[in-house]
Parts: C-alpha cells; sequence; structure tokens
C-alpha cells in the first residue's frame, strides 16, 4: 500500500498513563479532531482480550473520521480488529514476517535506528519507518537519542515515509528541521496535554514546518 506523505504530518501513539480518569475514546476523537493523520495503539498493560476490545472501536473510529488505525507490536490484534496496519520494532516480530501475515494490502511500519535497519526494513516491505529516539522520552527510557545526522542519514537512505518518535514536544520540534522527515510521532505532547485537540492542531502546524 502506498501512502501519501501528508498522513503522516502528525502520528498519534496512545498512552493510557495519560488517562487521569478519562476516555481514550475521547482522547483518540480529539487527536484526529486536531489533526492526526495515524493512530496507534499501544497497550502494554492489557492482555490480548483487553488489547482486541480496544482495537475494536478504535478501529471503525478511526475509519469514521478519516485516521490510519495502527496496532503496535501484535499482528494478531491488527488481523481481528481489521486495523490498517502494525507497528514493530527491532526486537518484535520481523518486519517480513509481519509483511507475510498481513498480505499486501495492509501497512507495516517498522522501527528504526540507524541506515542498515532503515534499509532492511525496506527491503522486508515496511511501507514507513518511526527513527529514534528523536530526543530523550519518558516513554521509553531506555532508549538513547540519536542524533540529527543519523535521522537525516535514515530519511535520505529509503524512499519509503519516515517519521521522528521520542521525546517530541512543542518546544524542540524545530530542531528536526532538514532532517527529511515526513512528520513525527507523539505521545505526551497529545494526551498529557489538558487540549488534546488544541495541542493536535499545534503540533500538526508545527510538523508541517520541519516536513520535508
Amino acid at each position: 500500500m502506498k501512502l501519501k506523505r501528508d498522513i503522516f504530518r502528525l502520528y498519534a501513539v496512545t498512552d493510557r498513563a495519560w488517562l487521569n480518569g478519562g476516555s481514550l475514546k475521547e482522547q483518540v476523537t480529539d487527536a484526529i479532531a486536531g489533526g492526526a493523520g495515524i493512530v496507534q495503539l499501544r497497550e502494554k498493560v492489557l492482555d490480548d482480550a483487553g488489547f482486541l476490545a480496544e482495537a475494536q472501536w478504535l478501529v471503525p473510529l478511526c475509519r469514521k473520521l478519516g485516521a490510519i488505525s495502527i496496532i503496535n507490536d501484535n499482528v494478531e490484534i491488527a488481523l481481528a480488529s481489521d486495523a490498517d496496519g502494525v507497528h514493530v520494532g527491532q526486537e518484535d516480530m520481523a518486519a517480513v514476517n509481519a509483511r507475510a501475515a498481513l498480505g499486501s494490502a495492509k501497512i507495516v511500519g517498522v522501527s528504526v535506528h540507524n541506515v542498515d535497519e532503515a534499509l532492511a526494513a525496506q527491503a522486508a516491505g515496511a511501507n514507513y519507518l518511526g527513527v529514534g529516539a528523536a530526543f530523550a522520552s519518558h516513554t521509553k527510557s531506555e532508549a538513547k537519542p540519536l542524533s540529527k545526522e543519523t535521522i537525516r542519514a535514515v530519511t535520505e537512505a529509503v524512499h519509503i515515509p519516515v517519521v521522528a518518535i521520542g521525546g517530541i514536544t512543542e518546544d524542540n520540534i524545530s530542531e528536526l528541521s532538514g532532517c527529511g522527515l515526513d512528520g513525527v510521532a507523539v505521545v505526551s505532547a497529545l494526551f498529557a496535554q489538558p487540549d488534546i485537540k488544541a495541542a493536535a492542531a499545534r503540533m500538526l502546524a508545527l510538523s508541517k514546518k520541519i516536513a520535508r
């Protein structure tokens, strides 16, 4: 599946750590309303049944609102919920296996940290890459930030869309200008904010400024 690059300008990654008594469904709705073109459902604490239950409302909601639905790390959940695709890391299912399981019509995204991983993922059938960490991140504290030169080398090496992820905020996103990115993937920059829709709109405008 070939994806328009502008859909990647703002890529929202869920995290129920920021619910604060609210609803994930409401948060996702607000993020899309503010401009998120892709929503990745990331669930680290739910079992498969709970994960699937979340995916089963998220996928149709994204379709209704015009966003792409991606499932983090779990091909079985992506298939069972008919999500648009899956995102895998270097320690998860290999991209080539994810592609084989999902078929050609679905989206496969892969996390990469260098040019070698980026080229391997592209060759395995990835539709897009997430490169990072761009900055120090509370979500993945073990992830070491990459240099801007490394990020630029990745975007120059591949022909598929690339988004930066990891610690990206309104205050530091401008530092990614000139890296050849198609957009940014964010967690707390959206879901930890008091007005998610407004935060999404601001991040989208900033992302458009740094995107290639």
